[in-house]
């Protein structure tokens, strides 16, 4: 059986976390994001970081009056560095797990953001039913475990891409792994590059990611396909801002800035900005 890091960190942080809250005072938050997940956040030509979140971090710290330094960090090492105390939050479309929980606490959401598939247009696979449709593992787990079984039986023998440590992978883990061959990658962009180059058959991730790829010339070859899913192992369905436990008081100074920012249109704002589209998370 496949161990994830997660499941690794579980075993060496929850009781060894060491607090670093008395030794704040909060006049300066140190974020880390991946810098490698467009149109969220990414590295420009320039080596800065741009995107949405890395919009939305600035536009936080500003109501939140703290100086506000942004990092980038492997995604795969994200959250041990916070408990290490390298960085203060996270802000890295990371969606709400019942594991995630066990280590860090969240803060309110800021968007919602389901995981869809993306496959290549000469594929058999562009075909998959139910395009589009969301299906919440939490909410109609007997609606989404019928589609699942659809899933499994069009997938059965193929080979599927995933970021490792995402929340794709904790779904593929548990519904999927023993009738796909799966293999997970570091970036999205590393399991794009191989969907097109045929090494596997489709991948799946956040739907506005895949909807950003799409949009690059070498993924012209490529199309969403298939249904979008959240709840359950996916999390809630939405981004929030990651913090240590014991931080309780800067919980309440994102709370409070991102209450404020979907409140005043700020966010909705941002969002058509470098999505298109409205994601403002459930009231």
């Amino acid at each position: 059986m496949r161990i994830s890091p997660l499941a690794i960190l579980l075993a060496s942080v929850v009781l060894a976390q060491p607090s670093f809250a008395a030794q704040k005072t909060w006049d300066k938050v140190t974020v880390a994001t991946e810098g490698a997940y467009a149109p969220w956040n990414y590295t420009g030509p320039d080596g800065k970081l741009a995107g949405y979140e890395i919009d939305l971090t600035r536009e936080l710290c500003n109501r939140m009056k703290v100086k506000c330094d942004i990092v980038a960090q492997d995604w795969d090492g994200i959250i041990p560095g916070l408990t290490a105390g390298k960085y203060d939050a996270i802000i890295a479309s990371m969606g709400v797990t019942p594991a995630r929980e066990k280590v860090v606490a969240f803060s309110v959401a800021y968007t919602q953001a389901p995981n869809g598939f993306l496959t290549l247009k000469s594929s058999p696979l562009a075909a998959m039913p139910d395009l589009n449709k969301l299906f919440n593992l939490s909410q109609d787990e007997t609606g989404a475990q019928k589609e699942i079984a659809k899933l499994r039986s069009l997938l059965s023998g193929k080979v599927l891409g995933v970021q490792s440590s995402s929340t794709a992978a904790n779904f593929v883990d548990k519904y999927l792994k023993d009738v796909v061959e799966v293999r997970e990658y570091k970036t999205i962009e590393q399991h794009n590059l191989d969907l097109e180059a045929g090494r596997v058959d489709l991948v799946m991730a956040n739907i506005t990611v895949l909807n950003k790829a799409l949009s690059q010339p070498d993924m012209k070859d490529a199309m969403l396909a298939g249904p979008r899913f959240v709840g359950g192992v996916i999390g809630a369905g939405t981004t929030n801002v990651a913090m240590r436990k014991d931080d309780v008081e800067l919980k309440g100074m994102f709370d409070k800035a991102i209450q404020s920012v979907n409140d005043d249109g700020t966010n909705r704002r941002l969002m058509q900005k470098w999505f298109g589209l409205d994601l403002s998370p459930p009231k």
